[in-house]
């Protein structure tokens, strides 16, 4: 029978289970993930939901309403949390340690037939994946609409993202830190003299020369053509790492399978796997090797304040 009903869809995704099968081998490594996805099935039923199928190392499920699915979403990384600090433990697997979860939301008309399901909002939800960094909850603009303004407050805008195989870009959200976790504050305590916001982004690969504003966050780098600075390059994914505008800096997110590095000007190199940090100053951004590696396909980067620079790179953001 087939039915069609506004639903909101949700794809949660394992990272780091490759390394459970380098060190515990296939036949235990297989009954590991398996039970780590079956525990993140009962927040699905927790709060209404009901899962699709599970993926491998994930699952996609449904939900009537948004907020269904923010809770449970919320609940499953309570769950992975408990599941890799479990690593820490005599004699389990380091691997565990390293286990990160994707989640990716929206909502619209869904075709449920045959026990799966089908439509626009099923797509997005599984393409958004592509662009969530370690540990984040990414939705929609209309999974957003339908939460309390509450809940909508701790969420910051990505503003419109291609995603993989679709034409109209979709505005994305992130939820900055966990569900009930207190806001962090806004303002500096005491007298403190506050620091300058930066201007600009310089980012340049070999003849690829840019400066990014903040408003014009957040940008993909990649080598997809949906990536806003390309890098066309084998070893760099289609979208590799991106830059968003949040607290008053730019910060790098790692979206990668091989790792994205940063050495600072200092000589500091901080390696990402689906981490983040935030760019400062100068340096290079290393997509998919270290930029101690003369073979890494390297990016430079400079974050611009033009009160210490010529004035007329201003004009480079008109």
């Amino acid at each position: 029978m087939t039915q069609i009903s506004d639903l909101t869809v949700l794809f949660a995704d394992l990272r780091g289970s490759t390394a459970l099968y380098e060190t515990l081998g296939n036949a235990e490594a297989t009954s590991v993930v398996t039970h780590c996805v079956g525990s993140l099935t009962r927040p699905v039923a927790d709060f209404g939901g009901h899962v699709v199928k599970t993926l491998g190392d994930g699952l996609m499920a449904v939900f009537p309403r948004p907020m269904m699915a923010l809770q449970a979403a919320a609940l499953m990384h309570e769950v992975l949390d408990g599941i890799t600090s479990r690593g820490h433990d005599h004699g389990a697997s380091t691997g565990l340690r390293d286990l990160k979860m994707q989640i990716a939301m929206a909502r619209g008309e869904v075709v449920e037939m045959a026990g799966d399901c089908y439509g626009d909002a099923v797509n997005v939800a599984a393409r958004l994946l592509d662009h969530a960094g370690d540990n984040e909850t990414l939705v929609t603009g209309e999974v957003l609409q339908g939460l309390a303004e509450q809940t909508r407050s701790r969420f910051r805008s990505l503003d419109r993202l291609v995603l993989r195989g679709r034409v109209e870009p979709v505005q994305v959200f992130v939820l900055s830190g966990r569900l009930g976790a207190e806001l962090p504050p806004t303002q500096f305590a005491g007298d403190a003299e506050p620091v300058s916001e930066p201007d600009g982004l310089r980012l340049e690969w070999v003849n690829h020369n840019r400066i990014f504003a903040s408003r014009q966050m957040p940008v993909v780098l990649g080598r997809g053509p949906q990536a806003e600075f390309r890098v066309d390059d084998s070893r760099v994914s289609r979208s590799h790492a991106r830059v968003d505008w949040h607290g008053g800096a730019f910060q790098l997110t790692d979206l990668s399978y091989n790792g994205t590095y940063v050495r600072f000007a200092d000589g500091e190199i901080v390696s990402l796997r689906r981490g983040g940090c935030t760019l400062h100053g100068s340096g290079e951004i290393g997509l998919g090797g270290s930029p101690g590696d003369p073979a890494a396909t390297c990016v430079l980067f400079d974050v611009l304040r033009f009160g210490d620079t010529q004035p007329l790179l201003a004009a480079d953001l008109l």
